[in-house]
């Protein structure tokens, strides 16, 4: 859709003195997802990927498990004010036998730091949702782990020209990168991750780890739960709630990467090497 980026003229002020530059500024724009004809959702995302956003989004939702659950997407007809189409409406059509959440019910994301719902009930809800076991016996390397974030930065290249854009990235203990997806929010770049994962065929995603460019929320942390990825890695801190549902659901929260020293929040034994002392 070439919408990623958007120039724009400022005022660049400096012991130099002032002037006039172009600056690229990172494209936000909402998302309304329908279903079956009807508005399920509207997110404010990066436009690009919008494919693997829905399937990521919907997969943590529970309405999909699989890519069969999804029988068509398509763009809907709406003109903005130079009469173009928007590409901002996109209408899912769920497979036979694929029924869609109920009018009235809330949906299963805003189980976050802005509702107020219970953390205890917020975490109880995601273990017994997870359609997937995490492997306790999957490990990886602790010089990879601390790589990871620096393997992702590699792949940011709308960052690279905007430094307005979150990432994240399905990382093997090979050390190869799979899928590298970025957005304006951290849950949609999560979302296009493992809604790309969704689509081909690979969940539950048992032997990657998933690297994010942020911190580690309770949302990314139950996408991350719900896909079957058995660690997170963060650049930045993880919330209380985000490590209290790693801990009861087995799965690896790693936070503060930085360099070769990093903060394992929960179940360190699957970073290899790390020395834990107990």
């Amino acid at each position: 859709m070439g919408r990623v980026t958007r120039k724009h003229s400022v005022l660049r002020t400096g012991s130099d003195g002032s002037r006039r530059i172009v600056d690229l500024l990172a494209v936000e724009e909402p998302l309304e997802v329908r279903l079956n004809g009807t508005s399920f959702s509207v997110t404010m995302r990066t436009p690009g990927d919008d494919i693997d956003l829905i399937h990521g989004l919907l997969h943590a939702e529970g309405v999909i498990a699989e890519v069969a659950d999804i029988a068509g997407a398509r763009y809907c007809d709406g003109a903005g004010p130079d009469g173009m189409n928007t590409y901002n409406v996109l209408d899912v059509a769920l497979a036979p036998g694929v029924a869609p959440p109920e009018p009235g019910l809330q949906r299963n994301v805003l189980t976050s730091s802005a509702c107020g719902v219970c953390g205890t009930t917020s975490i109880d809800q995601v273990v017994r949702d997870s359609r997937h076991d995490l492997d306790a016996r999957v490990t990886f390397d602790q010089p990879l782990v601390a790589a990871a974030p620096d393997l992702l930065r590699e792949r940011q290249k709308t960052f690279a020209k905007t430094g307005g854009l979150h990432a994240a990235g399905l990382l093997t203990a090979a050390g190869e990168m799979l899928c590298v997806r970025e957005d304006v929010g951290r849950h949609n770049a999560v979302d296009k991750v493992i809604g790309w994962a969704v689509r081909e065929g690979r969940l539950p995603l048992s032997q990657v780890l998933l690297a994010v460019s942020g911190r580690a929320s309770f949302e990314l942390t139950q996408k991350a739960v719900l896909a079957g990825i058995p660690m997170l890695v963060a650049v930045s801190a993880p919330s209380s709630l985000a490590v209290e549902l790693a801990d009861q659901a087995g799965l690896t929260l790693v936070g503060f990467v930085r360099g070769s020293s990093m903060n394992v929040y929960t179940h360190p034994g699957r970073v290899a090497g790390s020395g834990d002392p107990g």
